[in-house]
């Protein structure tokens, strides 16, 4: 059986042309990893059972039939409706998957036993295998389903998000940080091809608690828990919000330099005192500091000091609505916002963050119907489906 690459993944000079990957993932951690490595040339073949990804009932808003969840991390890849209970099914997937050289899947341990996905992966030992999981292999929770939510909440990251309630990151940061994290397994795989090929897991909960980075690291280091700090960094002030008269500035202000302008900027003296000329004093009396600066710049308005920190050098942004900030200049004028094709039709999507030889990376196809591509099953891809 061959594996023809889709026509608009030929030509592209994109570094993963020709690469086949398999994607079995489901919901967002699975999908967006596939999706990273079709934007960089890969050609992807998405398997769906029969009831369809979960992801694109997850509504409203949807757009057409689909969720827009659905939409934001499904493009660049043909979709196969295939049931892997049904032996037919099971036998083309394999005879498919021999043809592979990325599997990304996310199914859990009792999901994989009933559906022979072992044995699937015995069929094709060269394979780089990527499995994204709840959490570590031989844990408690390796069999449980887990979510976005519940990595946040296990993870820690709810309890260093917020004020006085734990609360949620807005965007779903922990299936990002893990889809991401995943997308570098199947690169890596690659690059380092071996046989029989390499098995990579991604534990959703472990990347959660990577993510933590610096607040992870001072406990481990300190065996002091961070604060909950809202929109303050817990090592930097002034680093966070301001009220201005007529809304809200965030500062960034990451040395004790940059302060000497601020000070300069915002003609208040007092702001001078000697112990905040340093980041560790302002850190200790941060919410002093706060609250004078709160004073200071809510006689004017954010566009008004905006344009002073600007002469003076001094990190800032406005607090923008996700409108807001797909539409700003530096965003609008990026090509950062695209138009693809998709079972609805023209959809206005956020394209790859990537830049190749400063050019952006293109968005060669758009998000499939539910087994729109299921002849390639029927077919075999260019022989048939009964040979071997």
């Amino acid at each position: 059986m061959t594996w023809e690459i889709d026509p608009r993944h030929r030509d592209t000079g994109l570094p993963l042309e020709g690469v086949r990957v398999l994607d079995f993932s489901r919901v967002l951690a699975g999908p967006l990893a596939a999706m990273v490595l079709g934007d960089l040339g890969a050609d992807v073949i998405k398997i769906e059972s029969p009831a369809g990804d979960p992801v694109r009932f997850l509504a409203p808003p949807r757009f057409g039939e689909d969720a827009t969840y659905y939409l934001a991390v499904n493009r660049h890849r043909r979709n196969v409706v295939a049931d892997l209970r049904d032996p037919l099914d099971y036998a083309a997937v394999a005879r498919l998957l021999e043809r592979a050289d990325v599997v990304i899947e996310n199914y859990l341990p009792s999901q994989r036993a009933a559906l022979g996905i072992d044995q699937l992966r015995e069929r094709a030992p060269g394979v780089v295998w990527v499995s994204v999981t709840p959490s570590a292999p031989g844990t408690d929770l390796e069999d449980r389903p887990a979510f976005d939510l519940l990595a946040q909440a296990r993870g820690g990251l709810m309890d260093v998000t917020g004020e006085r309630e734990a609360t949620k990151v807005g965007a779903p940061l922990s299936d990002v940080v893990t889809g991401l994290y995943a997308a570098i397994a199947a690169l890596a795989g690659l690059v380092g091809r071996s046989d029989p090929g390499p098995h990579f897991q991604v534990p959703l909960l472990d990347a959660t608690l990577a993510s933590l980075i610096n607040q992870a690291q001072g406990y481990l280091a300190t065996g002091l828990e961070p604060r909950r700090l809202g929109n303050d960094h817990p090592s930097i002030a002034p680093y966070g919000p301001v009220h201005c008269a007529d809304g809200v500035l965030l500062l960034a202000v990451g040395t004790d330099a940059q302060f000497a302008r601020l000070v300069e900027v915002l003609g208040e003296p007092s702001l001078g005192r000697d112990d905040w000329r340093t980041n560790a004093g302002r850190v200790e009396d941060r919410d002093d500091l706060r609250a004078r600066l709160n004073e200071v710049m809510g006689h004017a308005s954010r566009e008004e000091w905006g344009s002073r920190l600007d002469v003076a050098d001094i990190p800032y942004a406005p607090v923008l609505s996700v409108a807001e900030a797909l539409d700003q200049p530096a965003v609008s004028s990026s090509g950062l916002v695209v138009e693809t094709d998709s079972p609805a039709g023209v959809l206005r999507t956020v394209s790859s963050p990537l830049f190749l030889n400063g050019e952006r990376l293109r968005v060669r196809s758009g998000p499939r119907r539910l087994g729109e591509d299921s002849a390639l099953l029927e077919r075999g891809l260019g022989d048939d489906v009964e040979g071997s």
